[in-house]
Parts: C-alpha cells; structure tokens; sequence
C-alpha cells in the first residue's frame, strides 16, 4: 500500500469508528483529532518521498474497477496534488479542534456524526487530488458533495437548508456536464486507440491532438463545472450562501479546500488535455478572472455579514488564480499554484478567527462590534495577522504568490494584470476598514455593550466587556499557531513549496506553450 492510498484509507476507517461512539463526545473528538493528526503525519515521509525532478506522477497504485469500460480505481500525485493534500491534513486536526470553541453542535447532534463527515470529506477530497482516472474523478468529485450537503444543511445556520441545496445543486449540475466532455474524451480514445479509456495519460495525449472545434465543446464540460467550484464569477452565487450558513470549520475546508479541486481541475484537466482550446477561450477565462477581483472586492468591502465578507474575499482571490493559470507563463502559473496553498492558510485562519469572534458577540453584523482590541488583545493581533496577509503584505505567506502572479501575467497580459492591480488597492481597503470597524476605537456594538455594560448599567463599557468577554484560551492559541508560523515562515522561505510545484507546472507548460507556438506559426 502506497502511503497516498493509506491517507485516503485512514480517514474512512476513523469515520467508521466514530459511528460507535454517538453517545460519547469527548471520546469521539479525541478519537478524530487522533485519526487527523495521524494523517497529518502521515505527510511527512509523504513528503520527503517526492522527487521533483522524477516522474510527474508518483505514488501511483492502480486497480481494475470496470475492466469492459477502461476503468479503474487509480491514484497518484504531482507537486500540485501533494501541496493541496498537505493543506487538507493540516486544516482538518484544526477543524475538530474547534469544536467547542467556534461551533457548537445544535441540540440533539452528536460530535460523533459531526466528525465522522468531517473525516470522509478529508478522505473523498484527497481521493479527487489523487486521481488519475478521470471517470474516478467525476465520480469523487460528485460523492464529495455528499458530506459537506449535511455538514451544512445539518450544522449550519437558519437559511441551512437552502444554502446546502443551493451548494449541492450547482456543484452537481456542472458534474453531470463535465460528465458528458468526459463521455466524449472517451469516445475520441476508442476511435484513436481501438478501445475506450478514462485514464488520465492516454486522454491527455490522444485528446490534445483532437481538433480545435471538438476540444473547445469539451473542454467547455470541464470548465464550467470547475468554474463553478472554483467559483468564478458569474458562477460564484452559491458561495456566500454556503460559507454564511456554514458552521466555522466547516466553512473552513469548503473555501479552504473545496474551492481548490476548481482552480485545480483547471491545472490536470482543462490545460494538459485541451491546449487548443485552453489557448483559443483563455481571452474569455480572463475578463472572468479579473471581473472576479474586481467585483468580489467591492462587494466584500460593502458587506455587513461577517461570514459573507469572506466569501467575497474569496471570490476575489480565485479571480488572482484563474489570471495566473491562463496567462500561461510559468511564473503566473506557479504563482497561482502558491497561491492556492496560500489562500488556504490566509482565509482559513480568518475564517477561524471571525468564528470566535462570532463565538463572543453572538452575531455576524460587522456594526455590532467595535473597540474589541481592548477587551481581547490577542484576538486582535490574530485578527491583524490574518487580515494582513489576506491583503498579501510583504513578509506574509500570500505576497510573494500575488506577486508572482502580477509579474508573470503582465508579460502576456499587461492589460489584464494592470485591471487586477486594482484589486491589491480594494484588498487594503476592505481588510482594514474591517479592522477598524471591530478592533478600533472605543468599545461599542450591541454585541460589545451586551457583554457586560451600557446605558443603564453603573459599568463602563469597556469594563462590562472585558468582564464578559475572554481572550483567547490556550486551546485556540495552539489552533492558531500553526497557521501563524506558516503564514510567517512561507512568507520569508516560500521555496520549498515552489521548488515542489514548479516541474508539475513546467510539465502542464509544456503541452500550452507548444500550442501557442504552433497557432502563432500558422497565423
């Protein structure tokens, strides 16, 4: 067994253990966080073991699932894959650490069914990093929604019901259409090679040499369920709902994590197998992508909701990575890549941070808080250091993937790349202003002045609520403080992970690069 397989392995077997353990919550939180930082570790040798300059794909197993059709239950990884399931193995162990703390269970659920979804979501997302049958990955890609439909719908907010279907609904449909492109993909090998395959390789040589007008129409199939994912917009609609509904960690692996198998998708699907057709529509991809940054950041820096302001800050930074991706330089492209990781540590440590701030005042309204720094000092620096890297500040982990991003999209698409510049000035803006708003000044907010003073009281406000309202425990610290160091040491020593990802972004390069090439010559 390869130690790929067993990270998918080992989350399904703790779930399976924590569907004895209902009755039992604090057993069952240490039995998850004990499964989620085994695989955490599991990382490590996973690791070391990868050889950048070896073959694209390693760790691979594989097995007969549907011999008359091709198909098989194979896995495998590149550079790109590794880094977005070391980023799941780091972000879960936090998740179920904040339980308790962030999200409460509503009455009558268990921490055993919570964490046992919590548990097959870390498995069926690193199942869709890792596959290399492209019928396995429709079918993971589509499974996967399963448990974050109840995580949401189960543990949400009041609108739950609608923002899971919604999610579920969006995400299904462009399944079934990327479906259909893979159908196609399949029907071109068994013209080409004499019998149908869905394994990834062989659809990326024989399909790359199909016509223009045919890898277009698939290629379309890929793309619109990844944009949907990814979510670009006008694509994005479901998003705020979910991660408003969401409950804190949750909402952590959807925009953290989920998001990702889009701008992924794009990298091992769209790219590699439909070059012609990535070259010919990636003017179209681009308006998307920067009317992302731009729309996603003025609506973020218009919101009222705390947890909706993340969602439009993600709109805008999938906006960054979808220009990186299809500007089609390598320095664009391992920027996005970067940035992916990056995104993941940035906005998942703002999503943990807001949630205990939520988890204080009892509401998501920004107007509720003010002058919290002074009743909560270091929820404030974590908040700050959050923020900062969300606007990618110099010397923060998400600065140096923005950057590169900029750098190498300006040299194919100045236009563009001037356009999303923007977005790094109305990033400062909301990030700060938001800051202000609940950190700055005096203490004030019927979340604040509810806390423990106010009008009719003999308590000042600042006094009721630092009465009222605790700093951060020892528990959220440790939560808190792997992101911090990341968040740190990425943004001074970002070459371990881009010396990881560079070859995989060279290999996808490649087969763009020749395209463009041949299209110029026969222009």
């Amino acid at each position: 067994m390869t130690l790929l397989l067993a990270l998918i392995l080992l989350p399904l077997a703790g779930a399976l253990a924590l569907t004895a353990l209902r009755g039992n919550d604090k057993l069952a939180t240490l039995v998850a966080l004990g499964v989620s930082v085994a695989e955490l570790l599991l990382i490590i040798p996973l690791w070391l073991s990868y050889d950048p300059g070896g073959e694209r794909i390693q760790q691979a197993s594989s097995m007969d699932w549907i011999p008359a059709f091709g198909i098989h239950i194979s896995f495998g990884m590149d550079g790109i894959a590794l880094v977005m399931i070391a980023v799941i193995a780091l972000l879960v162990p936090i998740v179920i650490g904040a339980l308790g703390t962030t999200d409460k269970l509503p009455a009558g659920r268990s921490a055993g069914g919570y964490l046992s979804l919590i548990l097959v979501q870390e498995a069926l997302t690193i199942g869709v990093f890792a596959a290399t049958d492209v019928f396995l990955f429709y079918v993971l890609f589509e499974i996967m929604l399963i448990p974050m439909y109840f995580l949401i719908g189960g543990y949400g907010g009041p609108n739950r019901q609608y923002a899971a279907v919604k999610f579920f609904l969006y995400s299904f449909l462009g399944g079934l259409i990327m479906l259909a492109s893979a159908i196609g993909a399949y029907s071109l090998a068994s013209d080409e090679l004499g019998q149908g395959t869905f394994d990834w390789a062989t659809l990326v040589t024989v399909v790359s040499e199909a016509p223009l007008s045919t890898q277009i129409w698939l290629f379309l199939g890929f793309f619109l369920a990844f944009a949907i994912k990814a979510p670009l917009v006008p694509l994005h609609t479901w998003l705020p709902d979910a991660a408003g509904q969401a409950p804190t960690g949750v909402a952590v692996l959807l925009v953290g994590v989920l998001d990702k198998v889009g701008t992924f998708g794009f990298l091992r699907y769209c790219l590699p197998m439909f070059p012609a057709a990535s070259v010919e529509l990636a003017p179209l991809v681009l308006v998307l992508a920067v009317a992302g940054v731009i729309y996603g950041s003025i609506l973020a820096a218009g919101q009222q909701d705390l947890k909706r302001f993340i969602a439009y800050v993600s709109i805008a930074h999938f906006g960054f990575i979808a220009l990186g991706i299809f500007a089609f330089t390598s320095q664009a492209m391992v920027g996005s890549v970067s940035y992916m990781l990056n995104h993941s540590l940035a906005t998942g440590m703002l999503i943990l941070v807001i949630g205990m701030v939520i988890a204080r005042g009892g509401s998501t309204r920004i107007s509720d808080y003010g002058g919290m720094s002074k009743v909560t000092p270091l929820l404030g620096g974590m908040l700050l250091i959050a923020g900062l890297s969300t606007l990618s500040l110099p010397g923060t982990n998400s600065f140096i993937s923005e950057f590169l991003v900029l750098l190498g999209s300006f040299e194919t698409r100045p236009v563009f790349a001037i356009i999303a510049t923007i977005g790094m000035v109305l990033a400062a803006v909301y990030v700060l202003w938001l800051y202000q708003r609940i950190m700055t000044g005096p203490v004030r907010g019927d979340a604040m002045i509810g806390a423990g003073g106010g009008p009719g009281t003999t308590m000042a406000p600042e006094a009721g609520a630092k009465k009222a309202m605790k700093d951060l425990s020892g528990r959220e610290i440790a939560m808190l403080a792997p992101m911090v160091v990341l968040i740190i040491g990425l943004g001074f020593y970002p070459k371990p992970v881009l010396d990881t990802v560079a070859p995989s972004v060279q290999a996808t390069m490649d087969a763009v690069v020749a395209e463009n090439t041949a299209t110029q010559e026969g222009n």
